[in-house]
This record gives C-alpha cells, sequence and structure tokens, in this order.
C-alpha cells in the first residue's frame, strides 16, 4: 500500500460557543498554524460582533483565511467556500505551515472534507420561477412540494430556509433526480492533507446553553445591535426586497435583531429569540457531528490532557514535528 505523504492538518469542529477559536489561536501558536475559517457567518463583511468574527488583535496573532470574502446582500456557497478553502489550504502547506480548520458550519465542512456532488448548476430561469411561485404561494407550499419529491431532503431543510428550498426544487426541475440522491452519489474528492478531526462538546448541555447566553449578552453589551442598524442602513441593503432572506440576515441572533429593530419583537422577545435559536442551532451542529465517525470528542474543559495526546500522537505518527505540550 503506498504511503499517504499528503500533509497534515487540524480540523477543529463542535457546536456554537464551545471554544473553538480560543484553541484554534492556541494551536496556531504553538503548531506554525494558520486558521482556515468554516463558518457560514464569517465569510460576510460587517456581520462582527454577532458572528464571534475574531478580532483585529487575534488576526494579528494568527493568520486568518476565509474572513470576510463577501457583502452581506450577496450568496456565498458551500461550493464557493470549498473551492477558497481548498486554495487557501494548498498555499498553507506550500508555506510549510499547519492549516488549523476551525468553525462549526457542517456543510462546508463536508463540502471541504469530502467534496459536493456534479448537481445540474444554478439555471436562472429556473430559479426566479420558483422564486415568483413563492411570492405566490409562500415558502411553506414549496417546502410540502419538495416533501413530495424529495422527502429526505425535507427533512433536513427547514420550512424557512428559502434558500435551500429553493436549490433542491431547482435541481428536481432541472434533472429530474432528487437533490438527496445527488449528494449520496461519491464525489471523488481527496483534500489535498490529512485531516485530524477533533470535535470539542461541552458534556453538559446545560452548560453550553449557559456559554451561549452569557456570549449574546457580552455581544449585547459590545454594541450588537448598533451594527444591526448599520448593517440595516447600508444603501445596498436597502434595495433588497426581503433581506430576510439573504443568507447573511438568516444567521443566528442577526435575524432576530432585524426583526426587533422591525418592531416585530421586543427586546426582552428578541434576546429570548436569539438564545432560543442559538441553542437549536448547536443541537443541528451536535446532530451532523455525530455522523463524523472519524471524528474524536473531547470535552474542552476536562479532557485537555486526552485532547493533548491526540494532537501529539497525530504528528508524532505521521512523521512530522511534535508539537509543544500543553494545550
Amino acid at each position: 500500500m503506498p504511503v499517504d505523504r499528503r500533509p497534515l492538518a487540524i480540523a477543529l469542529m463542535g457546536p456554537t460557543a464551545s471554544g473553538k477559536t480560543a484553541l484554534a489561536l492556541e494551536l496556531a501558536e504553538r503548531l506554525g498554524g494558520e486558521i482556515v475559517s468554516v463558518d457560514s457567518a464569517l465569510v460576510y463583511r460587517g456581520l462582527d460582533i454577532g458572528a464571534a468574527k475574531p478580532d483585529a488583535a487575534m488576526r494579528a496573532s494568527s493568520p486568518h483565511h476565509l474572513i470576510d470574502l463577501c457583502d452581506p446582500w450577496q450568496v456565498y456557497s458551500a461550493a464557493d467556500f470549498a473551492r477558497d478553502a481548498g486554495a487557501a489550504i494548498k498555499d498553507i502547506v506550500a508555506r510549510g505551515r499547519v492549516p488549523i480548520l476551525a468553525g462549526g458550519t457542517g456543510l462546508y465542512f463536508k463540502a471541504l472534507l469530502q467534496g459536493l456532488s456534479q448537481m445540474p448548476p444554478a439555471d436562472p430561469e429556473v430559479r426566479a420561477a420558483i422564486g415568483c411561485e413563492a411570492e405566490r404561494v409562500g415558502w411553506a407550499a414549496l417546502h410540502a412540494q419538495l416533501q413530495q419529491v424529495d422527502p429526505l431532503a425535507a427533512r433536513r431543510i427547514h420550512a424557512t430556509d428559502p434558500q435551500r428550498i429553493q436549490r433542491a426544487l431547482e435541481v428536481y426541475r432541472l434533472s429530474g433526480r432528487a437533490i438527496s440522491q445527488w449528494q449520496a452519489a461519491p464525489t471523488g474528492h481527496r483534500l489535498p492533507a490529512r485531516v485530524l478531526k477533533l470535535v470539542l462538546a461541552p458534556a453538559s448541555r446545560s452548560l453550553l446553553h449557559q456559554r451561549i447566553e452569557l456570549r449574546l449578552d457580552g455581544m449585547l453589551r459590545e454594541g450588537f445591535l448598533d451594527e444591526v442598524r448599520a448593517l440595516r442602513e447600508l444603501p445596498q441593503m436597502q434595495q433588497v426586497a426581503q433581506p430576510l432572506d439573504l443568507p447573511a440576515i438568516r444567521a443566528v441572533g442577526y435575524r432576530q435583531a432585524w426583526e426587533h429593530l422591525d418592531g416585530h419583537l421586543s427586546a426582552s422577545e428578541f434576546r429570548e429569540r436569539a438564545i432560543y435559536a442559538t441553542r437549536q442551532l448547536a443541537k443541528r451542529q451536535l446532530t451532523w457531528l455525530r455522523g463524523e465517525l472519524d471524528a474524536r470528542w473531547f470535552d474542552p474543559q476536562r479532557d485537555a490532557l486526552r485532547l493533548e495526546e491526540a494532537i501529539s500522537a497525530f504528528f508524532v505518527n505521521h512523521c512530522t514535528v511534535q508539537p509543544a505540550s500543553g494545550v
């Protein structure tokens, strides 16, 4: 069997508020690494406080990639991410450094690590027709259509996720084949690196919920609502007919803040709904992570020694420099 000589990389996965950013920064410093963000909110300029984007000091201490790539009125797909992240990883390893993939967007990780199926590309006419239909009957009715032609995709896609409903119906109408069938097909993709998958997940769900609540309150103190007000005032955003349908504004916290500033939610209702939405996101992230059978799980507080041993063994077993001790 040929020896796998691909360079090494670390994937730090986990639910929101589990401590991935702090560990990524520490490992980047210790291992001579560079951080590749795997977060669908961090690609958007202007989503800073509410997306927990690394600040200037963090980004100065270690190089970061895949942050601030596009504007919030634009759409950035998983295929875009896989392309850009793959290029970033090649550049990092060419410099003799270690790519550290850190984030919680499962679809981005899947696109990067496993590849995306070669389903039909977007078709503007079909997409526009679906959009017009949604204006007449609503996205819930289109989700019901999806349930008829692709029950598996309908279970995965929420009825309030217009972008993914539209894409699933578009693929079906173009090909006559369910998007879930396209996604299940082998891709032949091979990342140019050997990846150690590490999942950071507090053993106590109540502790994770507490961290989520504390983080949101910290964001509010830092001016999260002012950040959303600034987004709303951008001329390009004011030209968007349905801003809540934009992927950037559907990010947890931002949608609820937008509705609050529209006058649909009180301050207390906004906070409660933002916390609930973030908890639901964490639940979905954990569900996806359980399907990553080659990932190793660690409680960031209880398992520091085991985590350190796993990282050290990965580098030693693959004949590269052993990282310094102490996670």
